[in-house]
């Protein structure tokens, strides 16, 4: 029995996520402060899991979007005045159209639906009533006066990482971003001298490439405040629930997992990023410890981008 169950932890995993579902909010006079998650491409709101309870147990209200605009695996939205059921299915790009136009579209829209969110997270704060057509039992209305939406971010991984950047451009409500791995194509370049705010650029060491880094630094360069740290040996799946799903032997033959321990990975990726939210939400809090990973200074964190240098 010791012997099968060692077997299936190699070969599966963990599928669990140390939260208390559907617990009471303690309240918080001074209110949470507030970040808004999007998801990457073919991706959900769910398989972020792990990096948005992490957040939210240091004292954040996190929401995780699903985006209407066909990129998410699949997924499906109540029309609130129907109460029904709507469908909307991943989309390929149409054979025929380039890829940029359409994803560029996609990007504005989930954008857009960032900053929707937050408008429907500013009505809750102030009391407004807000119907959970899911039915659910945790009622939004606790969150009045326990949100902060002076204090508030977007955050995002891939597909969502862009999206978080572009969100900065049409919402000043947003203090800052965090790019997970961002994949900038789908942002058009005369938008690159209209982010306003700073951005951390969390990326992993397999996924991006010279031309995507060089967009990034062209943002670091009208914006002192904006980092680009690697985290090495990960891969792109690294930053979502995929690293913990698969054992060591199943996650290093399929690609999933790089070599560097999933939760030391998560642990690395959550404080850089507490730190920078710290510093650009005036945050009263002890996430200053972690600075140094801003600069790309620890163990298993580089500095923007050291191609060449695998640790895989």
């Amino acid at each position: 029995r010791r012997w099968c169950s060692a077997l299936l932890g190699i070969a599966i995993g963990s599928c669990k996520v140390p939260v208390s579902w559907n617990g009471p909010l303690k309240p918080r006079s001074s209110g949470y402060p507030l970040i808004i998650f999007s998801h990457g491409l073919g991706a959900f709101r769910t398989l972020y899991s792990s990096i948005c309870t992490e957040l939210a147990s240091w004292g954040f209200v996190v929401a995780a979007l699903e985006h209407r605009d066909h990129s998410a695996a699949t997924t499906y939205f109540c029309p609130a005045e129907a109460g029904t059921e709507q469908w909307i299915p991943f989309q390929r790009v149409p054979r025929g159209q380039k890829e940029f136009y359409f994803r560029n579209k996609q990007v504005h829209q989930r954008a857009q639906e960032c900053v929707r969110a937050l408008r429907l997270f500013q009505g809750i704060a102030g009391g407004r009533s807000v119907p959970n057509i899911l039915h659910q039992d945790w009622d939004l209305s606790v969150l009045k006066d326990n949100l902060d939406v002076t204090q508030v971010a977007v955050m995002g991984h891939s597909f969502g990482g862009v999206t978080a950047v572009l969100a900065l451009v049409k919402e000043p409500s947003f203090r800052c971003a965090v790019a997970l791995d961002a994949w900038m194509f789908p942002l058009e370049n005369l938008l690159y001298p209209e982010v306003p705010k700073p951005v951390l650029f969390i990326n992993t060491e397999k996924f991006q490439t010279p031309e995507s880094v060089a967009k990034m630094k062209r943002l670091s360069s009208r914006n002192s405040q904006t980092r680009i740290v690697t985290v090495l040996g990960t891969v792109h799946e690294d930053q979502t629930d995929f690293a913990f799903l698969p054992g060591k032997l199943f996650g290093r033959i399929f690609g999933r997992r790089g070599s560097l321990e999933p939760h030391k990975a998560l642990a690395i990726t959550s404080r850089a990023a507490l730190a920078f939210l710290q510093r650009h939400l005036k945050l009263q809090e002890q996430f200053g410890q972690w600075d140094e990973l801003l600069e790309g200074v620890g163990d298993s964190v580089a500095p923007e981008a050291p191609f060449g240098r695998s640790h895989l």
